[in-house]
C-alpha cells in the first residue's frame, strides 16, 4: 500500500513494525517495523514485556464466537495477494520476520520453527535457531537446505520480493504478511495460525489482544491528548510517524495527538515544522540507540518546544510498540504510560521518568 521509503535507525527493530513500516536502508537506518525487529543494542531488558505471550485466559474476556478448525489441504491469499496452497499442516516452518517468529511461539508451533533471521530476539529459545536472513538479504540456499514446508516472510519490502520469488520458484510455499494497521496485525495472526493449523488458538489470541487494546484505548479516552512526537531516529534527518500509519495509530490509541509528517509516504519531518508543531510529550522510539532525554535537550533548535521545556521526553523500547506481533497490548500500556505517567493500568509497571537515561532502568517494557 505504502512505498518503499527511507527507513530510521529504529526501524531496526521491525518491532520498529511501526514504523516495521519504513522498508528502504539508506546508510545508517535499516528496515523498519514489521518485524518490529531486533534491540539487541541494550540487552536484559525486564517487565511486563518479559512474561509469557497474552493468552485468552490471562487477558481481558472477548465476546465468543465460533471456533475455527484446521482443514487441510488449504489454500490461502496473503496479504500482497500471493496464493498460498498447504498439502498439510506445516512441520517445518522457517520465519524471515521477528514478528512472525514472534506469532508461532504464542500459537504453539516454536517446536517447528527451524530457522530465523539473526535480528529475532523473543522468545529466548529463538537465538540457539539456525539464521537465514540478515538486514542485507534471504540466504535461499540455507533455506532450502532446511526442507520448509512454510516461509513466513514481511510484505512492503520486508523480506527482498526477489528472494520471495525465488523461494516460490522452488516450490516452497512463503506467506507474505504486511499489516498497516493494528487490526491488520491481529488480521495477520488469524491468517497465520490457518496456515500452521492453528485457527483457533490464533482466533483466541487476537481477541484477547483486541480486548486488551480496547481496554488501554478506554482508559485514554477521555484524558487530553497532548501533542505527542514519537521519534524513530534523528542521527541525521528527523524521523517521526506518517499520517495514518501504524505508529500513529499507536499514539492515538496511547490517548496522544500524533504529529505526523503530513505526508503518508514520507517519514522526515524538517525542524521547522517540528518546532512549529510544539509537541507537549516527544517519546524517543530510538532510545536503545542511545538517545537520551539530554541528547535532545542539547539539539540546536530544541529548546522552545513545550516538551523539552517541561522535561516531557520520555525513553521507551519500541519493539513491543513497533513490533507487530503478540507483545503489542504491552507495546501499547507502554506508550499509554509515556503519554500519561500517572495513568494507571492492569498489569502495567511504573511509567518511565522524563529524566530517565537509555538504560536498562529507563524502559518501561522489554524485547
Amino acid at each position: 500500500m505504502r512505498t518503499a521509503v527511507p527507513a530510521p535507525r529504529s526501524a531496526r527493530s521491525e518491532g520498529s513494525l511501526h514504523a516495521r513500516r519504513l522498508t528502504v536502508v539508506p546508510a545508517v537506518v535499516a528496515v523498519f517495523i514489521l518485524a518490529a525487529c531486533s534491540t539487541t543494542a541494550t540487552p536484559g531488558f525486564s517487565g511486563p514485556a518479559d512474561q509469557p505471550f497474552p493468552s485468552a485466559q490471562t487477558s481481558p474476556s472477548a465476546t465468543p464466537s465460533p471456533v475455527p478448525t484446521a482443514s487441510f489441504p488449504l489454500t490461502l491469499t496473503d496479504d500482497e495477494g500471493g496464493t498460498v496452497t498447504l498439502p498439510a499442516a506445516p512441520v517445518r516452518i522457517v520465519s524471515l520476520s521477528p514478528a512472525h517468529t514472534e506469532v508461532a511461539f504464542a500459537l504453539g508451533a516454536g517446536d517447528k520453527v527451524v530457522a530465523t533471521t539473526d535480528f529475532d530476539d523473543y522468545p529466548p529459545e529463538v537465538k540457539s535457531l539456525p539464521h537465514v536472513a540478515t538486514y542485507e538479504g534471504v540466504d535461499v540456499e540455507k533455506v532450502v537446505g532446511l526442507r520448509p514446508d512454510l516461509v513466513l516472510a514481511g510484505g512492503n519490502g520486508f523480506t527482498k520480493p526477489a528472494a520471495v520469488t525465488k523461494i516460490r520458484s522452488l516450490h516452497i510455499p512463503v506467506l507474505v504478511t504486511y499489516a498497516k494497521d493494528v487490526a491488520g496485525v491481529l488480521q495477520d495472526i488469524r491468517l497465520i495460525g490457518q496456515a500452521i493449523g492453528e485457527p483457533a488458538k490464533a482466533a483466541d489470541l487476537a481477541a484477547s489482544m483486541r480486548a486488551g487494546i480496547d481496554q488501554i484505548a478506554a482508559a485514554t479516552a477521555t484524558l487530553p491528548h497532548p501533542r505527542t512526537f514519537y521519534e524513530l531516529d534523528a542521527t541525521k534527518e528527523i524521523y517521526g510517524p506518517a499520517p495514518n500509519s501504524f505508529v500513529a495509530e499507536m499514539v492515538s490509541l496511547a490517548g496522544g495527538e500524533p504529529i505526523t509528517t503530513g505526508n503518508p509516504a514520507v517519514f522526515s519531518i524538517p525542524l521547522e515544522k517540528l518546532v512549529a508543531a510544539d509537541p507537549q510529550v516527544i517519546v524517543l522510539g530510538d532510545a536503545n540507540f542511545g538517545t537520551t532525554p539530554a541528547v535532545v535537550k542539547a539539539r540546536p533548535g530544541w529548546g522552545g518546544m513545550t516538551a523539552v521545556k517541561a522535561g516531557a521526553i520520555m525513553p521507551v523500547d519500541d519493539t513491543t510498540i513497533t513490533r507487530p506481533g503478540p507483545r503489542l497490548v504491552e507495546g501499547l500500556r507502554v506508550l499509554a504510560l509515556a503519554i500519561h505517567p500517572d495513568l494507571v493500568l492492569p498489569g502495567a509497571s511504573p511509567s518511565p521518568s522524563s529524566d530517565a537515561t537509555a538504560s536498562p532502568a529507563a524502559f518501561v517494557g522489554a524485547p
